[in-house]
């Protein structure tokens, strides 16, 4: 199901049901169904966030998708973000996020003051803990929300992703197992 913003751009909630599983699942990297495929709709300002390392690396495998779009990072300052985002536009939010409030409400200023200058349409998000900062914000700005549970996490939910999961216009998962913590959730396959 596709619906359309204020701004006139094409945004699709509902991917079909039972993706296909030699696109995504069967090789790492391809670009899930659930995201289009960013040439037929118009581009889109799109806000990708997440923690450095692994949570990065699975957003950076969407590249056939977010490269068609207008677009911002916003991740920790790391040698892996230095390096993989060196030629793109990086907004730096404060880590560590695990067990520390005052991060929290630093990345909760950052996530208010990038949202409402830059107005993204979509935030997509991996995880971790500077996610939901900008999902609440995403959702005081009417911004669409994209969460992506990620790979590692089989056996029980992350603790991000229960935090995102009532935020998230969709929301994806790497697993069927995954489905039973997130109900509403769309499988896509592996993105690694």
């Amino acid at each position: 199901m596709a619906t359309v913003d204020q701004k006139g751009h094409t945004f699709r909630e509902t991917p079909p049901a039972e993706p296909s599983r030699d696109a995504s699942a069967e090789q790492p990297g391809t670009l899930p169904a659930a995201l289009g495929n960013g040439q037929a709709s118009p581009k889109l300002a799109v806000m990708l966030v997440s923690s450095a390392g692994g949570h990065l690396l699975q957003l950076y495998q969407l590249k056939p998708w977010w490269e068609q779009h207008d677009r911002t990072w916003v991740t920790f300052r790391m040698p892996d973000s230095l390096s993989l985002l060196a030629d793109e536009q990086v907004s730096w939010a404060h880590h560590p996020t695990t067990r520390n409030i005052p991060n929290l409400f630093r990345n909760l200023l950052l996530a208010w003051r990038l949202v409402r200058s830059r107005r993204p349409d979509v935030v997509v998000s991996s995880g971790a803990g500077v996610a939901f900062p900008f999902f609440l914000a995403a959702k005081l700005f009417r911004a669409k929300t994209i969460y992506i549970e990620v790979y590692d996490r089989i056996d029980l939910p992350t603790v991000t992703g229960r935090l995102c999961y009532p935020l998230s216009n969709l929301f994806l998962l790497q697993w069927e197992q995954q489905r039973r913590f997130y109900p509403k959730g769309q499988v896509i396959g592996r993105l690694l």
